[in-house]
């Protein structure tokens, strides 16, 4: 069973890195894949799980997220990243592509249905099955179990186990436990 905050927030980001260093210790996991817009949680992930036979990716906010060719991500914080072992990935956000022009054009989005849906279950949980898609699009980890951990806002509240899957075989993505998520986001 999992552990659940009563508030949403970067408050609660120590304890989850805390829950997945405890999980891949405990259950010998071999990915971790953690959202991280500017690198501070990625950081924090890097440093608890120094030294850990794990495969650590970070996944930022695409380019031009906020605003065109601008990465909230700097240069710095991602060799310091790069220089802990974490892989970093900025790419295409599966639930932001061409939908979000569709949306900001048209009104209305398919992957609207989708992005909402899985907010039922909190912001988290719909940022974990993104970036467990993102990765393995990318290469990154295989399509197998791995941690994911992400959050409403900044930081993270929010870590599950997901059987990661390509963006185009979503419907084979599985939540398989949540680790921890905040009650009411």
């Amino acid at each position: 069973m999992g552990v659940y905050f009563e508030r949403a927030g970067r408050e609660n980001t120590a304890r989850v890195i805390s829950i997945v260093k405890a999980t891949v210790k405990e259950r010998g996991m071999r990915h971790v894949v953690v959202a991280s817009t500017y690198g501070d949680t990625g950081l924090l992930a890097a440093e608890a799980l120094k030294g850990l036979p794990v495969n650590l990716v970070v996944v930022t906010h695409n380019v031009g997220f906020k605003e065109p060719g601008a990465l909230e991500l700097t240069d710095e914080t991602r060799a310091r990243l790069e220089s802990l072992g974490a892989k970093v990935y900025t790419g295409t956000m599966v639930m932001r592509n061409l939908g979000t022009a569709l949306r900001q054009k048209m009104g209305f989005s398919d992957q609207d249905i989708i992005a909402n849906t899985l907010r039922i279950f909190g912001q988290g949980i719909k940022v974990c099955c993104e970036i467990a898609m993102m990765a393995a699009d990318a290469g990154l980890v295989p399509p197998e179990d791995v941690i994911t951990v992400a959050g409403t806002g900044r930081g993270a509240d929010t870590a599950a186990i997901i059987k990661a899957m390509p963006s185009n075989m979503f419907f084979d993505l599985k939540v398989r436990e949540i680790l921890v998520k905040p009650k009411d986001w």
